[in-house]
């Protein structure tokens, strides 16, 4: 588990996640600058509360059906792997 935590990413892993940041971004007409401004907020936030491995944390955003067969509605996951709890 520790072994994890202090591994550093690849250029390759990086690379990845840059490219899917700009594939995302371009999806739903959002700058990679802002996915990762909003990314780092997000971790910003959530680091008040608990120990996050923000090196392995994903976000994205996709389109969506909303109500009615032809309205997209852009919606953001996140995947922040928890490393412990603040108390």
């Amino acid at each position: 588990m520790f072994k994890n935590i202090l591994k550093r990413k690849s250029p390759r892993e990086i690379a990845k996640d840059r490219l899917k940041i700009l594939l995302i971004s371009d999806r739903v007409n959002c700058s990679p600058e802002m996915m990762e401004m909003i990314k780092n907020d997000i971790a910003k936030v959530i680091s008040k509360y608990m120990k996050i491995d923000t090196e392995s944390m994903e976000i994205q955003i996709t389109k969506t059906n909303g109500k009615g067969r032809t309205l997209k509605n852009p919606t953001l996951y996140a995947n922040i792997p928890i490393l412990d709890l603040k108390q």
